[in-house]
């Protein structure tokens, strides 16, 4: 019989399988017994620590956290939405932080969602995840029932098309309650035409918006992550800010003439125009 800790070395060895969008790979975090990194056609997707699934250690997911703490009262349950699923970080985050929430999560790719479920336990509670295209989930949720919608819908590096219209925005307003948050995760570089006319629907179909990104993808210096948050209400940007500011990787947050005037006079995107997201350059997330 090995000893525990060749059992534990056996048991940290990296895994992998095969899913619908291409190879999976899990990789054990060297400085973390408890936590993962899940890589789908040599792409960084997901980190998870199954201990701590508060740690979130991308600082898209980070800024997704703050979305999340700060879109209800703390410790409040609240009905979310998850399109795009991947290892469910953030699904994980809402259970461990909001206990009693209810959860739906779309995940088209079935294989993959098996093979998360395999590896990388799901926590108890009321967490769902339909084998669904995100779209798809929003035409048949009810009207009015999610406090939070966060899209984070990518294939194989990119968003699709018909994931980043003002059609595919009105079917999210229509599934979140008054006052409800919409959230997204957006990747774009120079000249940023991509974001901006994301942000261009979002100021054009929902009350108030802002935008946290690096600096530098902002300026266009390097490709990157944007989280785009929206609602009909009111945002509370000071605390986004506050938030944005002391996270180990310092955010910007545009709201009001700042976010508009990023747009440049770009139009809203309608299924007609919609496009993927642009493809990540060589070595972008290394």
């Amino acid at each position: 019989m090995a000893d525990r800790s060749s059992r534990r070395r056996q048991g940290r060895e990296p895994r992998s399988g095969r899913a619908d969008g291409g190879e999976v790979l899990l990789v054990p975090d060297p400085d973390r017994d408890t936590a993962w990194e899940l890589h789908v056609d040599g792409a960084p997707q997901s980190h998870v620590d199954l201990a701590d699934p508060t740690r979130l250690v991308f600082e898209y997911q980070r800024r997704l956290g703050h979305v999340v703490d700060l879109c209800a009262p703390q410790g409040a349950a609240v009905t979310a939405v998850h399109l795009g699923g991947g290892a469910l970080t953030l699904a994980r985050y809402v259970a461990a932080t909001r206990p009693r929430s209810q959860q739906q999560v779309a995940e088209p790719d079935t294989r993959l969602t098996a093979l998360v479920r395999e590896w990388l336990p799901l926590p108890e509670g009321r967490l769902r995840v339909r084998g669904s295209d995100a779209r798809e989930l929003l035409e048949r949720l009810p009207q009015g029932g999610a406090d939070l919608v966060i899209t984070d819908v990518f294939a194989g590096a990119r968003t699709p098309a018909h994931c980043t219209s003002v059609e595919f925005l009105d079917l999210a307003r229509r599934a979140l309650r008054p006052g409800g948050w919409y959230a997204a995760n957006l990747t774009d570089g120079s000249p940023l035409t991509f974001l901006r006319g994301q942000v261009a629907g979002v100021v054009d179909r929902f009350g108030d918006a802002a935008l946290v990104a690096d600096p530098a993808v902002l300026r266009g210096r390097r490709f990157g992550n944007a989280v785009l948050v929206a609602t009909d209400g009111a945002l509370p940007v000071d605390g986004l800010r506050r938030r944005a500011a002391g996270d180990p990787h310092p955010a910007r947050v545009l709201s009001g003439r700042e976010l508009a005037d990023l747009t440049g006079g770009a139009a809203p995107v309608t299924d007609a125009t919609a496009g993927a997201s642009p493809a990540p350059p060589p070595g972008a997330f290394d």
